[in-house]
């Protein structure tokens, strides 16, 4: 089969780290390439070289489209050799429409003045390609994640592509969600443009891909038919990270103690309408040593439920009990002085200190505990940094790296070890493994029974039902802003999950 990409031998420093180090991959006619390795491995800065935000000055090694050699020292220059990159965090202007993100710095005109006629008919057509039924009119902000992702896919379709790469397009996206977009990319794949798609989902990558490429410490380690029948999902994971891994969910039978944390009745009103409430009367509990879940599908009101707990949210009536005493939380200070931390879902909104280094966001919920008679003791703070940067293996030359040089895995790990310095009673999680590597997510999971075995409770919102049922003790399932069903024991599966976060009882 004929190679419309070829990337030979390409190498990149950032400073004295070597992120590729003799990276080769093609990329063939009519096929959809399967690009993995764990956070930091060279997936993105090799995607970025390929996009022209990397200018060919900055690194080593030969780029061919079509056998003809390339050398991009812009985006503009690769996307003119039909290349378009579609990134993890989606890039819009929330405040124009759908029409105008997707002809942006491009706008189709008639006689020197702006054809709106055009602009919108063209845009009906690209979204009528994707399946995606929306008024090209419509305002970004207006839309959901899925949609602005799938709106991403349209724009990228409108420059006539290629090669479409696209990196973990499915992160924040729902299952069926996921599945529009897989079956996008198959027509694209019928239509002649050819993707490489960046997933640490790899059940999707089996399931979509023709191949499979795995990178690891910033080198090419190996590519794979899917269809071959020696490579399966454990021999890409011990090429990802170099080891093996015998049980994907090291969950540990630890002792149940006395309940930590009850909510009652917890009631959040709507920004929308004064007639109805985001969250109804929710009430749950969570014990030392415990992990429990709150499951349901997008939009069900768990991370509203968590973050009203944790005071980032008013609530409007509903009460909170810490080791059995009401606390008055209004404000995620009077949270984590209640012995409550929380992981927030989306790591770069609230997760982290984008300014700071490693060593200070590691710090930062922990200051008052770290002082001098006047000044912070930067002896206590860094020897607490060092310590957490070991325990958790975070991967970094310095404790003072900026914590945005980070992967996306190491982020993750900082943002724990924040609250792992604390002396906290309870724990939420919400999404802890998003946009994490499976090396990566193995280690959050040791993490998570680490701290249960500690004594903490910790309460898990994950999208990941597999996941999910794996490291829960207990599940709670919430549909329209309500619980509807406890799930323990042999109930503990994903068809009641569903039953219940739909409406249906699991009974």
């Amino acid at each position: 089969m004929d190679n419309i990409l070829e990337m030979v031998d390409i190498r990149k420093y950032f400073a004295a780290v070597k992120a590729l180090d003799g990276v080769s991959l093609t990329l063939r006619k009519n096929e959809i390439l399967g690009l993995v390795g764990e956070n930091g491995a060279g997936k993105s800065t090799l995607m970025k070289i390929l996009s022209g935000s990397y200018p060919h000055t900055g690194y080593t090694g030969e780029i061919y489209v079509n056998g003809a050699k390339q050398t991009f020292n812009t985006p503009f220059d690769s996307s003119q050799a039909g290349i378009e990159m579609i990134y993890q965090e989606i890039s819009m202007h929330l405040d124009l429409s759908v029409a105008e993100n997707i002809f942006l710095g491009r706008v189709p005109s008639k006689n020197g003045f702006i054809s709106q006629k055009k602009m919108l008919l063209e845009s009906e057509k690209h979204l009528d390609s994707i399946g995606l039924k929306i008024n090209p009119k419509t305002i970004m902000r207006n839309l959901s994640t899925s949609q602005q992702q799938m709106v991403s896919i349209a724009r990228a379709l409108s420059r006539n592509p290629k090669i479409l790469i696209l990196d973990e397009p499915t992160s924040a996206l729902t299952e069926s969600e996921c599945e529009m977009v897989h079956q996008t990319l198959i027509k694209f794949r019928e239509r002649g443009i050819s993707c490489i798609y960046i997933s640490h989902k790899l059940t999707e990558v089996f399931s979509l891909c023709d191949r499979v490429t795995t990178l690891r410490d910033g080198k090419t380690i190996n590519t794979w038919d899917v269809g071959d029948k020696a490579v399966q999902m454990p021999v890409i994971i011990e090429e990802m990270i170099g080891r093996k891994i015998e049980v994907m969910y090291p969950k540990e039978k630890v002792a149940i103690g006395e309940e930590r944390l009850r909510v009652e009745n917890l009631t959040i009103p709507s920004d929308a309408s004064r007639d109805k409430n985001r969250v109804e009367d929710v009430s749950f509990y969570a014990r030392s040593g415990e992990i429990v879940a709150l499951a349901g599908l997008v939009g069900a009101g768990r991370s509203e439920t968590v973050n009203a707990i944790f005071g980032a949210i008013k609530k409007a009536s509903g009460d909170v009990y810490v080791d059995g005493e009401k606390k008055n939380i209004k404000t995620p200070r009077d949270a984590i002085s209640s012995g409550i931390g929380l992981v927030t879902e989306d790591r770069k909104v609230s997760g982290f200190i984008s300014e700071f280094c490693i060593r200070e966001n590691i710090s930062v919920a922990s200051l008052d505990h770290m002082g001098g008679k006047v000044w912070l003791n930067k002896k206590n703070e860094t020897a607490m940094a060092e310590k957490q940067m070991k325990d958790l293996s975070i991967k970094a030359p310095s404790m003072e790296m900026m914590i945005l040089k980070l992967s996306g895995g190491n982020q993750q790990k900082v943002v724990l070890a924040k609250w792992l310095v604390k002396d906290l009673k309870i724990l939420i999680l919400d999404e802890p493994t998003r946009g994490v590597d499976v090396g990566a997510k193995y280690q959050i999971y040791e993490i998570m029974t680490k701290m249960a075995k500690s004594g903490m409770a910790i309460v898990m919102i994950s999208s990941e039902l597999p996941e999910l049922i794996a490291m829960c003790d207990r599940m709670y399932v919430m549909a329209e802003g309500r619980i509807t069903a406890e799930l323990t024991g042999d109930e503990l599966n994903e068809a009641n999950m569903m039953k219940a976060a739909t409406g249906l009882s699991h009974n």
